[in-house]
């Protein structure tokens, strides 16, 4: 009897340290990609195990334009050269902050991102695209066509580092109420109190915090963000949980972007006792050495491998 052959993971290169976690956790073998730059800028790109017949897993984050369209070229390729099914694995789906348009005229660049991906040619089994925690649920229902979109949800990482930095009892808090429904419903398998804020509109660029929604008096609170960009927005609000009596706070995101020093000006906040990340977007990896706390989101994906 024939064995059958292990599903090929490829990687974009900003993403070969989660293939190399995804590897180790078994079922998949290691597909080889080769890639240059020319002179100009454009990519040179070769698949350098073959896809015939295959079912391929291609993992990369749209972290920027360019690796966008990098997994966009490789999984028209994929399925070009004769893979049987595609999965692609994208733990940071960018632009999922612009999922509407508010003022007229935006562009609502998480739709044409969907649109762009769903353009990809479809393998005789299908193609998947899984994605970790969106910041809208609706962003799965822009991918159309043949490409059936997954929603992975980060709870599991999420409540395993609340309890190891909070303890048995804490307040579980979200920098907005945006996010109350989400951290509502993690407060609740965790058995503690949720508490966010709320916001009052000074201008077109500016909030100020206008009330705190729970008792938070003598308590540790941890805030859940599902992403940090500079951390403006986080320590706005872990300044009116501090003011408002809590004796300490940490923070958990999902999604590290924290670009330039940002890292660097939430540690030398003093408000923070951790900052704990998934290793979601490559930038994480990159802040472990500066005291960023980083949970590999590996096994969570793998189980939809």
């Amino acid at each position: 009897m024939t064995t059958p052959r292990l599903p090929l993971l490829f990687s974009l290169p900003a993403y070969e340290y989660l293939q190399r976690d995804l590897l180790a956790l078994g079922g998949l073998e290691r597909g080889e990609l080769s890639t240059k730059l020319f002179p100009d800028g454009e990519r040179y790109m070769r698949l350098l195990t073959a896809v015939e017949g295959r079912e391929v897993v291609l993992l990369g984050g749209t972290v920027d334009d360019a690796a966008t369209l990098m997994l966009y070229d490789l999984a028209c390729a994929i399925v070009k050269l004769g893979a049987r099914k595609l999965t692609l694995v994208v733990p940071y789906f960018a632009y999922s902050t612009m999922e509407r348009a508010v003022k007229p005229g935006e562009v609502v660049t998480a739709k044409t991102r969907a649109r762009l991906l769903s353009a990809i040619p479809p393998a005789s089994y299908g193609n998947r695209i899984v994605l970790l925690d969106l910041h809208s649920e609706g962003i799965p229902h822009y991918f159309e066509g043949e490409l059936t979109a997954i929603h992975v949800y980060g709870k599991p990482l999420v409540r395993a580092a609340a309890r190891r930095l909070g303890g048995e009892e804490f307040v579980l808090a979200c920098t907005d109420a945006g996010r109350a429904k989400w951290v509502e419903s993690l407060a609740h398998d965790l058995h503690v109190t949720p508490a966010f804020v709320f916001k009052r509109r000074l201008s077109g660029s500016e909030t100020e915090v206008a009330a705190v929604s729970a008792q938070v008096e003598g308590r540790r609170v941890i805030i859940y963000d599902d992403m940090i960009r500079t951390g403006g927005s986080l320590l706005g609000a872990a300044r009116a949980y501090k003011d408002a009596g809590a004796t300490s706070l940490a923070c958990i995101t999902t999604h590290a972007l924290l670009p330039g020093d940002a890292f660097g000006r939430l540690q030398r906040s003093g408000v923070f006792t951790d900052i704990v990340a998934t290793d979601s977007h490559p930038r994480a990896r990159e802040l472990a050495a500066q005291g960023l706390g980083v949970e590999s989101c590996a096994a969570l994906l793998h189980e939809h491998l």
